[in-house]
């Protein structure tokens, strides 16, 4: 099912995953399974280079699942959240402060323009129907 109820659910986790990126720019991060929704509460991103800025890229692959009793249109498969957004030397962007859902199936990927020069960290709870 493509869309889990999350009033009827089994379990609910929190947890925290980090990543020091490499310079594939659609590294695959992370999956979410089926019978199971990802919120997402924030993603953070801090340049550990104290000399050079690097960008980040940042997207969900598998979008375009429409929830029940909402219809789209031309919806996208992929979305960026960053798209070669500059993150200072030794500095901290806040890419995602507000909640939002990955689907069954999603796919996060990401990547740096300098390997080894990003840490990514995400906060998320795992929502689980099955």
């Amino acid at each position: 099912m493509a869309n889990p109820n999350i009033v009827s659910v089994t379990s609910i986790y929190g947890g925290n995953a980090s990543w020091n990126l490499s310079a594939t720019l659609d590294a695959i991060l992370l999956t979410v399974s089926a019978d199971v929704i990802v919120k997402i509460n924030s993603i953070l991103c801090a340049n550990v280079d104290t000399a050079a800025d690097a960008q980040l890229n940042l997207l969900i692959d598998g979008v375009g699942t429409t929830v029940t009793g909402v219809t789209g249109t031309s919806l996208a498969t992929t979305i960026y959240l960053a798209k070669t957004v500059n993150v200072p030397a030794d500095d901290v962007l806040s890419v995602l402060d507000k909640p939002i859902y990955l689907m069954e199936n999603d796919i996060l990927k990401g990547g740096a323009s300098a390997a080894s020069d990003l840490d990514l960290f995400i906060s998320y709870e795992v929502i689980n129907d099955a």
